[in-house]
């Protein structure tokens, strides 16, 4: 009997210590699988060989200067357009994936409509420097450098500051009003409230339960890269200054669900009270890429997308290089690019509505 009673505790702690050794095995697999997943998603975003959508090449009359500003331990590339102009300056933050060039037709609509514009490459993206994007904080960082850059800038900061983002750089020009800029007005077009939440919400989709698990290693990951950016929310963004601001967000949204992730989903949180929400519900502009194209460039952008996928799936997802040649050729990037001008006159004069007297 005094045996066997001697004999638990070795037991009893053999068995902790097995728990223990599963506890940091799976800590640990689960700290690679979340880093890799997360690097694979924020890889360098190059400016593709080829474009459905215009490109600066594409278009006469518009001059633009290119500059240069630090941001971490990269130099990323702004560029200013209409510097004839001195309405105001829009400055644009684009999303995840593209770059400037990527809503060249939403800056030479301001432009038209005498605004001088602020564009610029996030990091690993485009012209810009860093092997990769890094991940949903960094636009908001990025932002923050571009608009330091421009309080430096003689020829940029006598203007009043208009923010324009959309998806990552709609959730920029919210977050980015908890740092201590000047900035008139800001619209967010189809962006995120928090990172946490939209990687969270995306996990689900591809994980199912287990991103419940998952949930404390990406959180830490991401902690890791950015520190305290990592908590910035658009919320607390809108509520820490007096910024006038436009939420917008299409109802059918696929990539940043409506009622989830969004935003508008967290209007009830906004104290601000100089804050307009708009949702998008029409069956042509209710989605995450469509809100401010014009119904002839949706009607393209399926057409060519189907052709493509047709193209797909007839070399069965090898499409020789003259092929792909071909079919961008064939696309009509000004069409592709057409605005829906209803919907981006209303940003303007939202806009100029917050320009001083």
């Amino acid at each position: 009997m005094r045996e066997t009673m001697k004999g638990r505790p070795r037991i009893a702690n053999m068995v902790l210590i097995g728990l223990a050794t599963i506890v940091v095995l799976f800590s640990v697999c689960s700290m690679v699988i979340v880093k890799t997943m997360y690097d694979k998603q924020f890889q360098r975003a190059d400016k593709p060989k080829f474009s459905g959508y215009l490109r600066y090449g594409d278009v006469d009359g518009y001059d633009r200067r290119v500059v240069r500003f630090r941001s971490g331990d990269n130099t990323l590339a702004g560029y200013v357009y209409g510097e004839h102009n001195d309405k105001g300056l829009v400055v644009i933050a684009h999303g995840l994936g593209g770059g400037a060039e990527s809503y060249l037709a939403e800056t030479l609509y301001f432009v038209d409509n005498g605004w001088r514009v602020f564009s610029f490459d996030c990091t690993g993206s485009h012209e810009s420097e860093g092997k990769g994007t890094i991940g949903l904080p960094q636009s908001v960082l990025d932002l923050n450098s571009a608009l330091g850059y421009i309080k430096s800038d003689s020829t940029l900061n006598d203007l009043p500051i208009m923010l324009y983002g959309h998806s990552w750089g709609g959730y920029a020009v919210a977050a980015v009003l908890n740092y201590d800029h000047d900035i008139a007005a800001a619209a967010s077009i189809a962006g995120f409230n928090a990172p946490m939440e939209i990687l969270f919400e995306q996990a689900k989709e591809m994980m199912g339960a287990v991103a419940y698990v998952e949930y404390p290693f990406l959180w830490a990951y991401q902690a890791m890269l950015f520190g305290r950016a990592a908590r910035l929310t658009a919320v607390d963004g809108i509520n820490s200054a007096d910024t006038v601001v436009m939420i917008i967000h299409g109802d059918k949204d696929t990539a940043i669900s409506y009622g989830g992730a969004s935003i508008i989903a967290h209007k009830s949180e906004i104290t601000n009270p100089n804050v307009v929400c708009k949702t998008c519900a029409d069956e042509n502009h209710n989605g995450h890429r469509d809100l401010f194209r014009s119904e002839a460039a949706v009607e393209c952008i399926n057409r060519k997308n189907q052709a493509y996928q047709e193209l797909y799936d007839l070399y069965n997802g090898s499409i020789p290089d003259d092929i792909v040649a071909d079919y961008y050729a064939n696309v009509d990037r000004t069409l592709a690019s057409e605005l829906d001008i209803g919907f981006m006159d209303e940003i303007n004069r939202f806009f100029e509505h917050r320009l001083p007297d």
